[in-house]
């Protein structure tokens, strides 16, 4: 049994974590400051006596004694992270910085959940862990990018200068139940909008693409990489190199939840990426991991939670 202290416990993928690490018979502490998180999310898990709940913003220090450390905490849909983009910014370093200076306190492994944002608008298809990324450092989403960039450099630091034992996964989109409803993110949008008979709007001609990694995936993906051998440190790819459209995305959705919706075109965003596509060869090797979850079954379980949370 180790103590794990997992912030961001409280959003989409600390819940599911949370829920994991519990059935393994770890104590968790789930740390969050409600800023994305819900409690709805970890509700079921509070009357387990291996369970606390700290409310407490990764910018500040804290004092805990623990084995591990997963870092999740930072709003990660555009809506949110653009919202305050000095703050997402203060998130990414401040926390990463307070996190790696309580894993080199207590002498924990420490685990940071970076981003396939790191490659930018890439140059390069699909993207390896090698591909140094093609990023705007003054654009609308910067703050994001380039706080996790920042966030990744702050973990090597660490391992070089103080031996710490890290961790670093780039997570690709992941979708799945627990998702916000208003987080702006295009599975969420899309079954939203069609659960309610609103039009899907794709931005741009729905030409870019995506790959979607099912929640149940990427945790157990995550939890290999902290659980393997201290050489390996990442950065390591986690993603379904499954490669869709946008357009492809939204008539899958119509056709599972029968929506009458229609689709309809906006203006792309700034620096939206063409492509998206993780190479997960180093993922496969190193960890015997990759996902099994096809989208559409993946669809179905989000579209069950999404169609239950509107009816509520």
């Amino acid at each position: 049994m180790k103590r794990i202290l997992i912030t961001g416990g409280a959003g989409f993928l600390g819940s599911h974590l949370s829920e994991r690490l519990l059935r393994e018979g770890h104590e968790v502490i789930c740390l969050d400051n409600f800023y994305t998180g819900r409690r709805a999310n970890v509700v079921n898990l509070i009357s387990n006596p291996m369970f606390e709940i700290l409310r407490h913003d990764v910018c500040f220090p804290l004092y805990v004694e623990v084995d591990e450390i997963y870092n999740l905490a930072c709003p990660a849909s555009p809506i949110h992270y653009q919202f305050d983009p000095v703050q997402t910014t203060k998130t990414s370093v401040h926390g990463a910085i307070n996190m790696l200076g309580l894993a080199k306190r207590v002498k924990a492994k420490i685990f940071q959940a970076s981003t396939s944002e790191i490659y930018g608008d890439p140059l390069v298809h699909p993207q390896p862990e090698s591909y140094w990324g093609n990023v705007n450092p003054v654009g609308f989403r910067s703050c994001y990018d380039e706080g996790k960039r920042c966030a990744e450099t702050l973990f090597f630091d660490y391992y070089r200068q103080h031996n710490l034992k890290i961790k670093v996964a780039r997570i690709f989109n992941t979708y799945g139940p627990r998702m916000h409803p208003d987080d702006g993110r295009v599975v969420s949008n899309f079954i939203v909008q069609a659960l309610k008979g609103h039009p899907l709007t794709v931005y741009g001609d729905g030409s870019q693409t995506r790959s979607f990694c099912y929640v149940d995936d990427l945790i157990d993906g995550v939890v290999k990489l902290m659980d393997s051998s201290d050489k390996i440190t990442g950065p390591v790819n986690l993603g379904n190199p499954d490669e869709f459209t946008i357009l492809e995305l939204a008539e899958k959705v119509i056709k599972l939840t029968k929506s009458t919706s229609r689709i309809i075109r906006k203006k792309l965003p700034e620096d939206d990426p063409a492509q998206r596509q993780p190479d997960i060869r180093m993922a496969k090797k190193a960890l015997k991991w990759e996902p099994t979850v096809k989208l559409g079954d993946g669809l179905k379980e989000t579209i069950a939670y999404f169609r239950k949370l509107i009816r509520q």
